[in-house]
């Protein structure tokens, strides 16, 4: 039996990883006080779905705004229960859909978006610490790198488009250069931004959560809600009313009422090492703790953590029939093993780390692939998310544009820079019913890693076709 086999038999930590448990995030900083629910029927001015990121940066940015506001969240287990406890703690300047705003709405106006999220960034860290949220940030940029020539060929054809898109300190850098950055093993090139982050996804939504409290919003807790219909969110315990509901809800929104095709609800999978020597970073580099990424289609992401273990994740089962959700984030051994493999692929020398934890959680993919923001001023309901997996920076954009969308249709402000953005309002259609959604994304990861072992075995220059003709079936390009 391999070293990295018996890493996964054993879910309870004796021999093998914690599996589940929410995330290592919630091991290493403990699970938060319980709040109390809901107990009868109430009123606010803004009642708000969801206690992740989205629904507390945007609690926070309203009651900033107008603190005269009642504000009111309801969130169904405990804030950060969701992708914003779970995430890979990767704070950057990507968001989903913006080649297609910009064959929809121009360049230029993708261009705005981009910047936007350029400066996500550096508002995120700055309010983090303005609040005095400790959550363990370190702004070292995002490196992706390539060790296939096809992944050479997409690393370069990405790093032009993003220099198209305005970011002109974005850099490119040969094997040499990448590997005085970080020693990966094969790696033939990368690019660097400086618009991206570490961080510590649960210091930070449990850091926001206190900061809301302290101005003034009511958090219920243990509070499902199950219907949100025009100035009504309604739960097992009572209904609260309010000329603005806004649904901050990204991958559980399936659970909702006549949401059940809106976003599908795709699963993520991670896991932790040990604690690394200082001889074994010695070998690896990552001093400058950039966020790391590749250019394979099943791609990997990772992350230097502060107590210097690796965060690694990918996706593992991707979906699950019926957009069902997970319940404390267990992750199926063979995906625990996937990632094992991955890691060890980057780093050889670390074959026999141990790993220590293991989990998983979704994220909101709509049909088009595309981020929105929405306030319907018909009927006063509002919504944002879809973030396909970038949403631990697109959610302080996406709640800011809720804020500004909010005072514009109540009259406080009128339009503003945030709310022209071409991602406003955008319409997506519902995903395809059963079983065309399972076998559709299924399909697609199936493809992607057919492609990517492709490449790695035959050394093509060229990216697959398979992966073109999965882009193409499932609407991501």
């Amino acid at each position: 039996m391999s070293s990295s086999t018996t890493h996964t038999d054993n879910a309870n930590g004796a021999n093998g990883p914690v599996n589940g448990g929410i995330s290592f995030w919630y091991a290493d900083d403990g699970l938060p006080t319980a709040r109390e629910p809901l107990t009868s029927d109430a009123t606010a001015d803004v009642c708000i779905v969801g206690g992740g990121y989205t629904g507390l940066w945007t609690a926070y940015y309203l009651k900033k705004a107008a603190p005269f506001l009642r504000i009111t969240v309801l969130e169904q287990k405990f804030c950060g229960y969701g992708a914003s406890g779970r995430n890979g703690g990767w704070l950057y300047n990507g968001v989903a859909g913006r080649d297609r705003y910009a064959k929809l709405h121009g360049h230029e106006a993708a261009v705005r978006l981009q910047q936007a999220m350029n400066d996500t960034v550096d508002e995120v860290v700055r309010t983090a610490a303005a609040e005095s949220i400790e959550a363990d940030i370190h702004q070292g940029g995002v490196l992706e790198v390539a060790y296939t020539p096809a992944q050479l060929a997409r690393l370069k054809a990405f790093h032009e488009t993003e220099l198209s898109y305005g970011e002109k300190d974005r850099t490119l850098h040969g094997a040499r250069e990448t590997a005085e950055r970080v020693r990966v093993a094969g790696a033939v090139g990368s690019t660097w931004t400086p618009h991206g982050a570490r961080l510590h996804p649960v210091k930070l939504v449990k850091g926001l959560a206190r900061t809301v409290e302290a101005l003034g919003v009511t958090i219920h807790e243990s509070t499902p809600v199950t219907e949100i219909r025009p100035k009504h969110a309604v739960t097992p315990y009572g209904t609260v009313r309010a000329p603005y509901v806004l649904r901050c809800t990204e991958g559980f929104t399936a659970s909702l009422k006549g949401q059940r095709r809106t976003w599908l609800p795709m699963n993520s999978s991670m896991i932790a090492t040990e604690p690394l020597t200082p001889a074994q970073w010695e070998s690896i580099g990552w001093e400058g703790r950039e966020t790391l990424g590749d250019m394979a289609h099943a791609y990997m992401y990772a992350q230097r953590t502060a107590d210097d273990r690796i965060a690694l994740g990918g996706r593992g089962v991707p979906y699950r029939y019926g957009s069902k959700t997970d319940n404390d984030g267990r992750t199926q051994p063979a995906t625990i093993e996937a990632l094992h493999t991955v890691l060890t692929r980057f780093f050889p020398q670390l074959t026999g780390v141990r790993v220590t934890h293991a989990w998983s959680g979704v994220l909101g993919v709509p049909r088009d692939w595309c981020a929105t923001v929405t306030l319907d001023r018909a009927t006063g309901l509002g919504w944002a998310g879809g973030y396909v997996g970038s949403g631990v920076a697109t959610a302080n954009l996406a709640a800011r544009t809720l804020r500004d969308l909010v005072q514009q249709d109540s009259g406080q402000a009128g339009p503003t820079d945030l709310t022209t953005l071409p991602w406003a309002n955008h319409k997506v259609r519902k995903w395809e019913p059963e079983p065309f959604r399972w076998l559709g994304v299924h399909g697609m990861y199936a493809t992607y890693h057919a492609a990517d072992h492709r490449e790695r075995t035959t050394h093509t220059t060229t990216s697959s076709r398979l992966a073109r003709w999965a882009d193409v079936l499932t609407g991501r390009h």
